[in-house]
């Protein structure tokens, strides 16, 4: 297989090299030369070229052959490397528990949960009626749906209330497109009924009726809200609700009290509820709050009245409750005040109980509310940097709150507390084979100094025996991006690094929602360069306290977190030797002056809108593709998958072959394309570690570090 893809990558260099005059002829295999077609844009009085635009022409044959030769020069790059890569996919699995299950919930008289089996790349979903001991029943086998497929997830499934139903999404390509099924589980036969391009789904309460969201063809937003019957054969399912405005995506939901569906229109910074009792499902809606820019507000529901956590009077939010008859917001009654250095971040609304999710310097605390006296505790975390979250709660009417916990060098456990006694059980804890014993590792939580003053909190993971921290190679890892707080789990998969003596950060800059919504807007359009330079701040505070070399720096972002990349590599490409940047959003101009692309329009409130000429000079001020230069860059890896839907796999293309012309250096720059995989990659388990080995020996090797044997310590 590497030769015919090395033919094609021969035979594309000659072809380029034939048009390209000034290059030099080398015994060794060179990198790909894409051909240049010139194009100019001219927007606020401002002219852009791109000689690399007619890349987004996925028919032309061409594009294909470019992906498959540069696919061709990273296995030629990689070659040496096989060994390593086996090595380190033989570690990350020997480390996974391959046949398991999840901790079953309880959910209208049956225990729902998946199973892994050893070998198996996908999933079962399980149920048992009444007690752990009935006779199981697979209710979905996505190994029996894959086959023959190159591509395999589900998005949504619900069952109905009797049990009966279950409604699921299905998408075989990637590109996060999915197709709704409703199977009866009597049965086990899937009906006839199905839609295309589902987005969320929701039960009524009649066991019958199924509300769907679906997305529109061109941007992929989710703009309509449809009733689907199977007790009337009607066609087509009548349209219950568009939202014409494009910065709004909608989502249809179910309470926890069964009692109401809610439809949820939100933008990045406004959201709009519209309620319907689930026992009338084909009544009228009622909105609670007109949207307005600026306010956000999500909705829960208990007796006669809705529980919303909203950002009416403070940024860090506050709950509210407001009756069922009159929702609007005249009749909200405060239950729990916003505090200014405390962001309530979510809550969780049972019969007799309440959680708030609250975000205390940075990290998760739940506070267990009674409401029959207003008492409440707290659920701490020991730990300095850990990863918080409710669990499966499928009950309203519970006495206990499930919830999910693991940290840097503690495994996913799942804990149910109880409301009564005050006490958490661990239900159960991942279980980590290969030798794994967490007394080896240290996590550490520490605080770089920005530029402007801002303490910016990192999470460290490192071995205990780790010889010289000064010296050891460090791994940085970043986001920074849509107020996603980047979660400090567990991963198997990082092990491998530091058991060879990396340090392994990861740093919670600005524009993030560690710190809650106000880290998210001191981190987006016009403040947005913060994330930038937070994550430079972390680089140069981690060295200079002792964790790790300056000149050992390895650096990985994915999705926004590859824009991360691309930008500080522009302005800093002296900090980093190593670059990982997956699927990475770098060609910011063009993207979001495409209004016809999936995420543009809705994204004007997250970057900019710059088809206004002060946004448009501050996004192109830190656009990776256009601020590329002549200059040395770091040994990069950039990877992205053909059938992405959220960069689109053409950034990353043009990113590189423009880059190719530009770096003075000899340092590789690596480009794979995954053709058969969407932005999370390959959908299978294992792939997916082949693909991290593939990563971690680019890094591992570029980074000088030796494979360890019996006698070495980190």
């Amino acid at each position: 297989m590497l030769r015919v893809l090395l033919a094609v990558l021969l035979m594309v260099t000659m072809q380029a090299n034939s048009q390209n005059p000034t290059s030099t002829a080398s015994s060794e295999v060179q990198p790909p030369v894409a051909k240049k077609i010139h194009t100019e844009k001219t927007v606020n009085g401002k002219t852009l070229t791109d000689d690399y635009a007619w890349l987004r022409e996925r028919p032309n044959p061409d594009v294909k052959a470019l992906l498959e030769a540069e696919n061709a020069y990273a296995e030629y790059v990689m070659k040496p490397t096989e060994a390593r890569q086996k090595k380190l996919y033989d570690e990350i699995v020997s480390h996974i528990k391959e046949t398991d299950d999840t901790v079953p919930y309880l959910k209208d008289g049956y225990y729902y949960y998946t199973r892994t089996l050893k070998g198996k790349q996908y999933f079962e979903l399980c149920r048992k009626k009444g007690s752990l001991d009935a006779p199981e029943q697979i209710i979905l086998d996505l190994n029996q749906m894959a086959e023959g497929e190159k591509f395999m997830a589900v998005g949504q499934f619900a069952v109905s209330d009797d049990g009966n139903l279950l409604a699921y999404t299905t998408d075989n390509v990637g590109f996060r497109q999915y197709r709704l099924h409703i199977r009866d589980l009597r049965t086990m036969q899937d009906l006839p009924d199905t839609a295309e391009r589902v987005t969320t789904i929701a039960w009524a309460a009649d066991n019958g009726t199924l509300f769907y969201t679906v997305e529109d063809e061109v941007q992929k937003r989710s703009y309509r809200l449809y009733r689907h019957s199977l007790k009337s054969n009607s066609a087509p399912d009548p349209i219950i609700f568009e939202d014409k405005d494009e910065r709004f995506n909608i989502e249809i939901g179910r309470t926890l009290s069964k009692s109401y569906l809610l439809l949820t229109s939100a933008s990045h910074i406004s959201t709009e509820v519209r309620f319907l009792a689930a026992d009338h499902p084909e009544g009228d809606w009622t909105v609670i709050a007109p949207r307005v820019d600026n306010l956000e507000y999500y909705v829960d529901h208990r007796g006669d009245s809705f529980y919303i956590r909203t950002n009416d009077t403070a940024q860090t939010f506050r709950l509210v409750t407001a009756p069922t008859a009159s929702p609007g917001k005249a009749n909200w009654k405060e239950l729990v005040a916003a505090r200014p250095d405390v962001p309530l971040d979510n809550f969780d609304i049972f019969q007799n109980f309440y959680v708030l999710t609250e975000i205390v310097a940075g990290l998760p605390v739940f506070r267990v509310v009674q409401f029959a006296d207003g008492s409440s505790k707290d659920i701490e975390f020991p730990e300095p940097a850990y990863f918080a979250t409710s669990g499966a709660n499928a009950e309203f009417n519970a006495d206990k709150f499930r919830y999910n916990y693991q940290s840097l060098v503690t495994p996913p456990s799942v804990f149910d507390y109880d409301v009564t006694t005050h006490q958490s059980a661990l239900l159960k804890q991942n279980e980590v084979p290969g030798g794994f014993d967490r007394n080896n590792y240290v996590s550490e939580r520490v605080f770089a100094t920005a530029s402007d003053g801002t303490r910016v909190p990192v999470s460290l993971f490192y071995r205990k025996d780790l010889k010289n921290k000064a010296q050891a190679a460090l791994y940085l890892y970043g986001y920074g991006s849509y107020g996603y707080a980047l979660p400090i789990t567990f991963s198997v998969a990082r092990l491998p690094l530091v058991d060879r003596g990396l340090i392994v950060a990861l740093a919670h800059i600005r524009g993030g929602g560690e710190l809650g919504k106000p880290w998210h807007d001191a981190g987006k359009m016009m403040n947005k360069k913060n994330t930038f330079t937070d994550f430079i701040a972390s680089a140069e505070y981690l060295t200079s306290h002792g964790y790790g070399s300056r000149a050992r720096i390895g650096i990985e972002g994915a999705s926004a977190g590859g824009l991360l990349m691309g930008a500080v590599t522009n302005m800093r490409p002296d900090l980093f030797r190593v670059v990982l940047s997956e699927v990475p959003f770098v060609d910011v101009m063009n993207t979001m002056l495409d209004a016809s692309l999936p995420l543009t329009v809705p994204e004007y409130e997250e970057w900019g809108n710059p088809n206004t000429e002060p946004a448009f000079d501050y996004m192109l001020s830190y656009s990776p593709y256009d601020n590329l230069a002549k200059r040395n860059y770091p040994t990069m890896l950039v990877r992205t998958s053909f059938d992405d839907s959220q960069v689109m796999y053409w950034e990353p293309a043009k990113y590189v072959s423009k880059l190719r012309t530009l770096k003075t250096d000899n340092n590789p720059l690596v480009f794979y394309t995954n053709m058969h995989g969407g932005h999370a990659g390959s959908s299978g388990r294992y792939d997916r570690i082949h693909e991290v080995a593939f990563n971690w020996a680019f890094l591992l090797t570029q980074l000088d570090v030796p494979e360890p044997d019996a006698a070495t310590k980190p």
